[in-house]
């Protein structure tokens, strides 16, 4: 797979020799099994993957291209690049200017706009009407543009959909800056509405067995989600079940299973098979945090990255059904009073005093899960993981990576 040109400050060096040497061992990503670091006071457990994914790399190696390539000239980004702080932080003190937040509010009038601007289109993509207005203005939203490739297949694959007369279900969360612009694609050719979980599926699913009549409770559940035009009596006949990318891939696939079973259930019916739309990355890292999980014997979980990540969040749900999960944006959420971590459930920040267990006995040694999203820098675990090293004692960095490639060769 291609290498990308990022800032050297987003890379690790432990976890890099960490990284080099489990794909050089696995290089066809067929083994999920965690890396295990014995530091003595503390049992460092890593996921097989985490971090930067190729589409993350895409767009921050094109994001500061954009910076180099253009000294002087005002330079916006649609949205945030990615959901991590650190990234757009950084880009934002090189004088990068977001045109909106993550909702799609305004935060600079698109009228200022004029051709001499740059403006970046970030991994989640954009909504044909947004790109339209750009090239309306005059700016050209090709040259810097980041939209993930995985991104753009499930595009593809709805707007295939769309012009085969099927309807699009996108699972996503309505709001999300990727699900917008998806929901705007697949538009362009047909009809799509979005469903944000498991629950609201069933309730989908039961509405289009029943015969699909009772048009008003179908829009109390999801007036706003649907394509102008859109005839649940009519529009959900023909259906192909797309995502969000950063979605857990079993809900999804558990959701286009729910749905082909409606589907199914009329004569007339059809359902479109998508699994090839999945991304391989939110795949990978979930399978690795399950991996991770099912070795067994850990006291506590570390999840590392933005905390409007969705991918990252869902890393979070996965360990919360197996252990104490602390879900930390990077290493400055130590501090005097304790561990500062999101609780998703809340939308709450918590503080605790100290989540790091401490040792039973010399022979009993905590054992500490570490992962991080796909838009979470290797730099930011690493740090968090010398919080850890650093609770316990230290640790001699140098001589367990050592050992660790000793052993694995």
């Amino acid at each position: 797979m291609r290498s990308f040109d990022i800032p050297e400050f987003y890379r690790s060096p432990i976890i890099s020799r960490v990284k080099a040497k489990r794909k050089a061992l696995d290089p066809r990503k067929q083994d999920f099994t965690p890396t295990e670091l014995d530091f003595g006071a503390v049992h460092i457990r890593l996921a097989r993957h985490f971090g930067f994914c190729f589409g993350v790399e895409n767009a921050i190696e094109i994001s500061y291209k954009a910076v180099d390539e253009n000294p002087g000239k005002r330079i916006f980004l649609l949205s945030q690049m990615i959901h991590n702080p650190e990234v757009n932080a950084d880009l934002q003190s090189r004088g990068v200017q977001f045109l909106h937040d993550t909702l799609g509010k305004e935060l600079v009038s698109l009228d200022t706009l004029t051709a001499d601007d740059v403006v970046i289109v970030p991994a989640f993509g954009a909504t044909v009407e947004l790109e339209q207005r750009m090239r309306d203005l005059g700016v050209d939203v090709q040259k810097y543009n980041t939209t993930c490739p995985f991104v753009e297949k499930v595009w593809k694959r709805s707007a295939q959909l769309g012009g085969k007369d099927f309807t699009v279900v996108i699972h996503g969360k309505p709001k999300h800056e990727e699900t917008r612009a998806t929901f705007s694609h697949a538009a362009e050719t047909g009809h799509a509405l979005v469903v944000k979980d498991e629950e609201e599926t069933e309730f989908l699913a039961q509405w289009m067995e029943a015969g699909r009549t009772d048009a008003e409770a179908f829009w109390s559940r999801f007036e706003g989600r649907t394509t102008e035009g859109f005839d649940p009596a009519r529009d959900l006949r023909r259906v192909g079940v797309v995502n969000q990318t950063t979605m857990l891939a079993s809900d999804t696939q558990a959701i286009a299973d729910r749905i082909k079973q409606a589907v199914d259930a009329n004569p007339e019916g059809e359902f479109a098979n998508t699994r090839d739309t999945l991304c391989y990355a939110t795949n990978d890292n979930q399978s690795a945090t399950r991996g991770a999980l099912l070795a067994g014997g850990a006291d506590v979980a570390l999840v590392v990255g933005g905390y409007n990540s969705s991918n990252t969040s869902h890393l979070v749900e996965l360990c919360e059904e197996h252990m104490p999960t602390f879900f930390v944006r990077n290493e400055l959420e130590w501090k005097e009073d304790g561990v500062h971590h999101f609780d998703m459930h809340s939308g709450q920040m918590k503080v605790t005093a100290q989540p790091l267990p401490d040792a039973v006995t010399a022979d009993d040694v905590p054992t500490v899960l570490i992962t991080s999203g796909a838009s979470c820098p290797d730099a930011s675990v690493e740090r968090v993981l010398r919080k850890v090293l650093a609770h316990y004692g230290g640790g001699d960095v140098e001589s367990v990576l050592t050992e660790f490639e000793r052993t694995q060769a």
